[in-house]
């Protein structure tokens, strides 16, 4: 690993809108010579009755996620904002998160995308991005069916809004016997965009009604924010 290599710092870009948008997202994804791209399917947390009667359409969500040198972050999200019109209705918000940990192959795809890049100079600089610690990703993940409470929990403790993704568990149910607990294998992972100062609350609000010595078996944790985008 040479030294452009040991000196650079990516994060996690995280884009959480509609399908449509998804699909024009993928697309400057790969414009943007982005080697690594994850999407996935989710729901956002109001009814569906809400939505028609407030017009934001379908609460069908996608995730779409790519690791990006640290550099690019902040320029990928003023380029989603603009393409997207990110902080409209039914947009979508987009955010980064410090990344640590990546493996050597990983590592020399981002640097080379980076290279071929030419985003400093073809994207133009568009509104304020919210960065340092001013926002939190809260990251619930509980028995199936219980969604729902975590929502109602956050949003007492002052939430606005989350996103729901089906999963599965596969952890290791011995390890989770020894420790006196019961997992179900079917799983719903909330995450919720929260300001920093409410994120003690809301998490001690998740975990009172939904943590592991309830029904819920609820885990809650925290990921600090760099910046983020459509809010």
């Amino acid at each position: 690993m040479d030294n452009q290599e040991k000196n650079l710092s990516f994060q996690l870009l995280v884009l959480i809108t509609n399908p449509k948008l998804a699909d024009k997202a993928t697309r400057i994804f790969r414009k943007s010579t982005l080697p690594v791209q994850y999407r996935l399917n989710a729901e956002g947390t109001a009814s569906s009755e809400i939505m028609d009667m407030l017009g934001l359409g379908s609460i069908d969500k996608c995730i779409l996620m790519s690791a990006v040198p640290r550099r690019l972050g902040d320029v990928m999200l003023n380029r989603l904002r603009f393409e997207l019109h990110l902080g409209a209705v039914n947009s979508g918000i987009a955010f980064t998160i410090s990344l640590n940990g990546l493996n050597k192959l990983l590592l020399r795809m981002l640097v080379k995308s980076e290279e071929e890049s030419t985003l400093h100079n073809n994207i133009r600089k568009v509104g304020n991005i919210m960065s340092d610690t001013t926002y939190v990703l809260i990251v619930a993940a509980v028995n199936i069916g219980f969604s729902g409470d975590v929502m109602d929990a956050a949003k007492a403790a002052g939430a606005s809004g989350g996103t729901v993704i089906h999963s599965r568990w596969i952890g290791n149910e011995e390890v989770a016997a020894s420790w006196g607990l019961s997992m179900q294998e079917e799983k719903e992972i909330v995450l919720i965009l929260s300001e920093a100062e409410k994120k003690v609350e809301i998490m001690s609000g998740i975990s009172e009604k939904c943590g592991m010595r309830s029904e819920a078996k609820g885990l809650v944790m925290a990921l600090p924010i760099d910046a983020v985008m459509g809010l």
